[in-house]
């Protein structure tokens, strides 16, 4: 079995100049990009838990929470 970076030497070996060179900036910005944003794919793979933050932030609610706001009550007559 050929291994991906002598496959990659072989299909190299058969371009002309301008593609290598193009293949070349084209790693190059691979690579870059990539190290750069390492964090980001490791971490965009991971399943989200849901509720891990359950009960972390409680808001007190004031009782007439669902009441009508004074402010709109000429808007909703």
């Amino acid at each position: 079995m050929i291994n991906i970076e002598t496959k990659i030497l072989e299909t190299l070996g058969k371009m002309p100049i301008s593609l290598q060179e193009e293949l070349l900036h084209y790693a190059e910005y691979l690579q870059e990009k990539y190290s750069e944003n390492n964090v980001n794919i490791n971490t965009s793979n991971q399943k989200r838990r849901s509720g891990i933050l359950e009960g972390t932030f409680v808001l007190p609610l004031p009782d007439d929470f669902d009441e009508s706001l004074e402010d709109f009550e000429k808007y909703m007559r």
